[in-house]
């Protein structure tokens, strides 16, 4: 099995470490919602599509504010009340980065779910 968001956050990360203005990743419906969010959020400047070999993918230009950044296995689930303690868990201190979740409302970072007051599984962090 191949997981294609592992895949991006790993290119991003070791990009961002060697100090390359961009980094190319696989194209996937969840990779491309990551990538809006991390835009959003201002962890990375823009994307935008490109060839990646013979395959479609994402060329994501950097602006060196990711410190670290990865997928959580397993993907927990995480009730409306359990957010602090996954924040504690997975992010460095309060209000450093985001946990990216998926949710029935799609794909949020855990402040967006905390908002709708919602649960879901978790997906990633980045800080």
């Amino acid at each position: 099995m191949v997981d294609t968001l592992a895949n991006a956050l790993s290119s991003i990360k070791m990009a961002e470490v060697r100090g390359k203005p961009s980094a190319q990743t696989n194209a996937s419906k969840l990779v491309s919602k990551v990538l809006e969010l991390l835009r959003n959020q201002g962890y990375v400047k823009e994307y935008s599509n490109a060839e990646v070999g013979k395959a479609l993918g994402y060329l994501v230009t950097l602006n060196g504010s990711i410190n670290n950044c990865g997928v959580i296995r397993p993907r927990f689930s995480v009730k409306v009340n359990q957010w602090e303690k996954y924040e504690e868990r997975f992010l460095p201190a309060r209000g450093v980065g985001m946990l990216i979740v998926s949710t029935p409302q799609g794909i949020l970072t855990h402040a967006q779910a905390k908002e709708k007051h919602t649960g879901g599984r978790l997906l990633a962090f980045v800080y």
